[in-house]
């Protein structure tokens, strides 16, 4: 399977992006969702591995859910609903919206089909193509879009990461895509790079599309510190496990240390060992461990741990920001087809750091809060990020199944300390000397 290599215009500000840019940037997000489930059979996308995923199917229906509750509901005067059911089956979490279906029961969703469900992205696809057309697409209805295409975006990204989970259980070791041929080139040297202390300002600053969570932009004075060259790969985490990581309370936060214990961690999710070799389960099916490719699907309290071990910490997002908001967005995305982390190359991290953005969501040691002056949106799409603000753990830089579209310097993701199936990795960071 290969996604499409256009490149999708960027998120643009909502007063220019009604006339043109923005429906053209709904088909192409659209397509891509699909394209992505395009290798699947209906069975791929029914089923649910754990809670905290969701079957490809239910994916489907609640991008278009989205689009059809706080757009086409909104715009269209006595709009008709594809199914009416539709509106509890595929809400997630939006409480002023109404009633939700359990999520860990989401697989139990046999109806509708798989069929029914494309249906219905077609049938809000024809709705929201004619709404272009036929409406006046005012800034304040451009910028629900603009939200509404982001969120397909961090779906696209789940669909991927939940479908890895779920293939991981089936003893056939199923091959979602090919993927790229991994390199034998070892990664230059962890190098440090310094940063000197100073006030800085980070978070967005109102020009394109933003998250709430993103601002407001604001102050912080950061302390003199230092950077790695790069991401912690395989075999330095390797090292870790035959150092007793896992077997070293001293090295892990109390919560991190019950964790080991309750889910019998010993090694990175989808890693195993078979005849004293390891293996790494991928989108691509089983492969032998590449020592020289960055350690992912690490929890945070795996990274904080090694960070530890290792005599350094993880960085603060504001010190990842600053020096993130200084390089080009460019990393190994979806759109490279190879949906896994990439080895660095010999030739990188000359300059600055490498691998900020793509590769591996990287683990911050802040927790996931509000910035000061930050309040949500009113109404029901205030409840898109702001109600998660509570045992929560922030990620930076994006991952190689995040569309390159999707991510800026300034992108806070999040999710809680002990979550290992998203494509979360490690970069190092420590106190100036």
């Amino acid at each position: 399977m290969n996604l499409p290599a256009e490149t999708l215009p960027a998120a643009v500000a909502v007063t220019d992006a009604a006339a043109t840019v923005l429906p053209l940037r709904y088909r192409l997000i659209r397509q891509a969702t699909e394209q992505l489930c395009a290798p699947l059979s209906a069975e791929d996308c029914a089923v649910q591995s754990m809670p905290d995923a969701s079957p490809v199917k239910w994916h489907l229906a609640h991008t278009s859910w989205f689009f059809e509750t706080f757009i086409l509901e909104q715009a269209i005067a006595g709009y008709a609903h594809f199914n009416p059911a539709f509106r509890v089956l595929f809400n997630s979490y939006y409480k002023t919206v109404g009633e939700q279906y359990a999520r860990p029961q989401r697989g139990l969703l046999v109806r509708p089909s798989l069929d029914e469900v494309m249906r219905y992205r077609h049938h809000t696809d024809r709705l929201m193509l004619r709404l272009f057309s036929e409406h006046e697409i005012t800034p304040a209805l451009a910028a629900v879009i603009e939200l509404g295409l982001n969120h397909e975006q961090q779906h696209q990204e789940l669909i991927l990461t939940d479908l890895k989970h779920l293939f991981s259980f089936n003893p056939l070791r199923p091959v979602y895509a090919a993927g790229a041929e991994a390199s034998n080139n070892e990664p230059p040297p962890l190098r440090w790079f310094q940063f000197e202390e100073g006030l800085r300002r980070i978070g967005h600053d109102g020009s394109g599309f933003s998250f709430d969570n993103e601002g407001p932009r604001h102050r912080v004075f950061l302390e003199s510190f230092a950077l790695a060259s790069r991401l912690v790969t395989n075999g330095e985490y390797l090292e870790f496990i035959a150092d007793g990581g896992y077997e070293r309370p001293e090295l892990w936060l109390s919560d991190g240390w019950n964790a080991v214990q309750q889910y019998a961690w010993r090694a990175p999710l989808y890693w195993q060992q078979r005849d004293h070799q390891w293996l790494n389960f991928t989108l691509s099916g089983l492969r032998e461990l590449n020592p020289h490719e960055p350690v992912c699907h690490v929890s945070f309290y795996e990274a904080d741990a090694y960070a530890r071990w290792k005599g350094a910490r993880l960085p603060t997002e504001a010190e990842w920001e600053v020096v993130a908001s200084e390089l080009p967005v460019t990393g190994n995305f979806v759109e490279s087809n190879r949906f896994h982390p990439a080895v660095l190359q010999p030739a990188a991290t000359a300059e600055t750091p490498a691998q900020m953005f793509g590769d591996v969501w990287e683990w911050m040691q802040s927790a996931y809060s509000p910035y000061p002056g930050f309040h949500p949106p009113a109404g029901a799409l205030g409840e898109y990020n702001g109600k998660f603000m509570c045992n929560q753990m922030v990620l930076r830089g994006g991952s190689c199944v995040t569309p390159e579209s999707h991510i800026r310097a300034t992108y806070r993701n999040f999710f809680p300390p002990q979550a290992r199936w998203q494509f979360s990795g490690i970069r190092l960071a420590r106190d100036a000397k």
